[in-house]
């Protein structure tokens, strides 16, 4: 491992050289927050003190964590955590990383979920629940999750964070005993051969069961519109993330289970993104 002297500047242009050549996406932003995770530095100390020289063992871990960047593992699994609704989550391979996306699910329930008892299922690192326990007067939240490796990161981030939820291992409602008045869901979505061609970072790292919806993209909307209605309050309402192009399979799947008032929203690029629906009295 090089362990030359080298400045804070010097270290980033570096960083940044190595990413760019292995082609990684934003390269020169990666390189900035892994030296920020290494160093500790600000961006307003960085600009006075990237002429400073950086201490050899810093550099050496710095460029440890580059090489492994480098080869597309996602900057989050290097670096442990994900800012999510202004919170803090740690994640790790056993977990999709949190992504913006998903704060339209949050804000879309937190409009109503006040004094109501939630639960969201195929909860992951925990981020939707947590987020809405934090910050949506939620009176009740649980989550559930297929996989225990995922639970276990959950339950840490709902420690982290003092949230109070209720952790449930369970294939979908296999394990579900409650009604709650509010459901939601962020599930596995994308279509089986699609996963093929998504990025290195996505497709070779994040972990496939919460990534792949089978053959069309929809098996596990089709488990949702079937059995969250035996989960729901009367008039309970359900969440879900979607696929951009899949608002109108997603929608009809709703209704031909008992559901009505179903509503599209858009996310901030435009794109289709979240379905709410509310189960026929």
């Amino acid at each position: 491992m090089e362990s030359n002297a080298s400045t804070y500047k010097e270290a980033l242009d570096k960083g940044d050289l190595i990413l760019h050549q292995a082609g990684v996406l934003n390269a020169r932003l990666d390189a900035w927050y892994l030296l920020e995770e290494i160093t500790g530095l600000t961006r307003s100390e960085f600009f006075f003190r990237g002429g400073e020289q950086m201490d050899a063992s810093l550099y050496e871990k710095y460029m440890e964590l580059i090489d492994k960047r480098a080869t597309h593992v996602p900057l989050q699994y290097i670096t442990g955590h994900q800012e999510f609704m202004g919170l803090d989550f740690m994640v790790s391979p056993a977990v999709l990383i949190p992504r913006q996306d998903t704060e339209i699910l949050v804000e879309e329930v937190e409009k109503v979920c006040a004094g109501k008892s939630v639960l969201d299922m195929c909860t992951g690192s925990g981020c939707i629940i947590i987020s809405l326990k934090k910050r949506g007067q939620i009176k009740s939240a649980a989550a559930a999750d297929i996989s225990e490796e995922a639970l276990a990161v959950a339950k840490i981030n709902a420690a982290k964070n003092e949230a109070d939820i209720s952790f449930i291992h369970s294939n979908m409602f296999t394990h579900i005993e409650e009604k709650y008045d509010i459901i939601v869901s962020n599930p596995p979505y994308i279509e089986t051969e699609v996963i093929k061609g998504l990025m290195p970072e996505v497709r070779d790292f994040e972990p496939l069961g919460a990534l792949d919806g089978d053959e069309d993209g929809l098996k596990f909307y089709r488990i949702l519109a079937k059995e969250s209605k035996n989960h729901l309050t009367q008039n309970g309402m359900l969440f879900l993330e979607i696929g951009c192009e899949q608002a109108k399979d997603v929608s009809e799947l709703l209704a031909e289970n008992g559901f009505e008032n179903i509503r599209v929203v858009k996310d901030y690029a435009g794109l289709d993104r979240v379905v709410t629906a509310q189960l026929r009295s």
